[in-house]
């Protein structure tokens, strides 16, 4: 396997924090001991913990009005892949990348496969594009796509989609992200009912092509960059579609697509109920769709999301595989710093929620003691489980410290020298 970062900096940089690790391992052991909880039973569950980095997110990212690029930015997937193997070598939970097509195109998706294996990495849901149009396409995008009012355009995205399985198959993935950018910015500019009519039509020819053992992920968004109506808005118009589809259409739920303070962990748990839960984007938000670094500014909603996957993997719900993906956009930061740092607030969170006596809480809410429920969950988001992660990082060959030895190993500056830099101003997310 090929190491980006030098092991023996990495095993340097661990030892001069071992001391101080393993006090705060001890007493974190000796504190969750007393709660009837076994530290090396919650170390091995932190070490299979994975989340999937999209290829795209190693990029410097932007807004609608500038983009300012940085140094040493992936000039293609080759990059990318680089990039997303640094990340994994140090935090040792991003296992899988996640692609977008056309972007990542390649001539030989097969030795694509194998340079990704060569980063210990391997490919997660593959994702379409039609909410750009691409220089060698017939119809345009602009007035919509899967729910386009005209056929041809239909056709045209509906055999992208296609394409983009048939690429997945060559590197191993065995779902598909679709999301698109359908909607209107004026009313009456299209018939609600049959751009939705429109939309589902499509869709079922992609799913059609799906194979046995694949899943569909359909992704909502509120709005962007339709303003006044979007097809598929809300988390209600994705299981719509998921259910008329069938049962590998599913419903992914990214973290920043919701109205402003709706409860998404309460969204989390619909969909757990009724089996149609696909995974997650991993962002987090102040004001709408923001794609800021996981759990920079609500890290209390990230853990209350992962209660409910944790309770429904505990109670053995039906149909509960879901993928997680981390889906966010750097500005201002290295998006290799931002994208450890995001891997670790959500395995993070996961281990806290791991963390709840989940007994003790239904014996508190079946005596409606509020307080009491509330305090147990608390106690679990509360408790510092930095040692437990940095512990399962270690133990897997990864770093105590990510950033820190990211830094140390001068990555950036020493793939800056080979990757020129991006001249001029553009806008744009990604």
């Amino acid at each position: 396997m090929t190491d980006l970062i030098s092991p023996d900096l990495i095993g340097s940089l661990n030892e001069q924090a071992r001391m101080a690790h393993e006090d705060d391992l001890g007493s974190l052991g000796r504190q969750l001991a007393r709660r009837g909880i076994d530290i090396e039973s919650v170390i091995r569950r932190a070490m299979q913990w994975t989340v999937a980095i999209p290829t795209w997110g190693v990029g410097t990212g932007g807004t609608r009005f500038a983009r300012f690029p940085g140094a040493g930015e992936p000039r293609g997937i080759h990059d990318k892949l680089a990039d997303c193997g640094v990340i994994q070598q140090l935090t040792r939970g991003t296992r899988t990348v996640s692609p977008h097509f056309p972007w990542d195109e390649v001539s030989d998706y097969n030795a694509l496969r194998q340079e990704a294996a060569q980063y210990g990495l391997g490919f997660d849901a593959v994702n379409s594009n039609t909410f750009q149009d691409q220089t060698d396409q017939t119809h345009s995008y602009k007035y919509g796509s899967l729910a386009s009012a005209k056929k041809d355009t239909r056709a045209q995205a509906v055999a992208h989609n296609i394409r983009c399985i048939e690429i997945g198959k060559q590197l191993g993935s065995q779902s598909i992200t679709v999301w698109i950018g359908d909607g209107t910015n004026f009313p009456g500019q299209q018939s609600l009912t049959r751009m939705f009519e429109n939309y589902l039509d499509a869709m079922g020819d992609i799913y059609a092509a799906l194979p046995p053992d694949w899943s569909m992920f359909i992704e909502h968004k509120m709005y962007e960059p339709a303003f006044y109506s979007t097809v598929i808005s809300d988390w209600g118009s994705s299981l719509i579609a998921a259910q008329t589809l069938g049962d590998k259409a599913k419903c992914l739920v990214d973290l920043g697509h919701h109205a402003p303070n709706v409860n998404i962990e309460q969204i989390v748990a619909r969909l757990i109920h009724v089996g149609k839960l696909a995974g997650f984007h991993f962002n987090d938000s102040k004001y709408g769709d923001d794609d800021l670094d996981s759990g920079s500014v609500d890290p209390f909603r990230l853990f209350l999301v992962f209660n409910e996957l944790v309770d429904a993997e505990a109670r053995g719900a039906k149909d509960f595989r879901p993928a997680y993906m981390i889906d966010q956009s750097h500005n201002v930061t290295d998006p290799i710093e931002s994208l450890m740092s995001s891997a670790t607030e959500i395995a993070r969170a996961y281990v806290q929620a791991s963390l709840v006596d989940r007994k003790t809480l239904s014996e508190a809410q079946a005596e409606n003691d509020v307080m009491a429920a509330h305090r147990l969950l608390k106690a679990a988001y509360i408790t510092d489980v930095s040692p437990i992660l940095a512990e399962a990082r270690r133990r897997q060959g990864g770093a105590h410290d990510p950033i820190a030895a990211y830094r140390a190993a001068g990555y950036r500056a020493r793939v800056a020298k080979d990757r020129p830099v991006v001249k001029g101003a553009s806008s744009g997310i990604v």
